[in-house]
């Protein structure tokens, strides 16, 4: 059984995976006030590249700051927090990851809720 990294498409398909997650942030009404006013995209995206490589088995390390710490302060709703998940799961769909994966990667999301809401 392959790992979940390699089921993500490794590197290559986790970075098109993390670049349609944010473009669909951006769209979507619940968050995108939050995306929009983000000074450095780039260095947003390459953050959730490597957290997703690294939480799903890749090699990566990932350089930025640990869960509750990246979003103390925000006061994150549950509301929130569900759309990012299914613009995450939305993302995952279009680059065709398999139910079974989709559903591995929303464990390991909703593991992390408690560290991201109202922090």
């Amino acid at each position: 059984m392959s790992s979940l990294y390699e089921r993500l498409g490794a590197a290559d398909g986790i970075r098109r995976i993390v670049d349609d997650v944010i473009a669909n942030h951006l769209l979507n009404p619940v968050v995108s006030v939050r995306f929009r006013h983000v000074k450095d995209l780039p260095h947003l995206k390459e953050m959730a590249f490597q957290f997703f490589c690294m939480g799903s088995g890749g090699p990566q390390s990932y350089q930025g700051k640990d869960m509750r710490s990246a979003h103390q302060g925000m006061n994150i709703s549950e509301q929130e927090y569900l759309a990012v998940m299914d613009d995450i799961v939305a993302a995952l769909h279009k680059h065709g990851v398999d139910d079974s994966s989709c559903n591995e990667v929303v464990a390991i999301l909703y593991a992390l809720k408690g560290e991201v809401i109202r922090v």
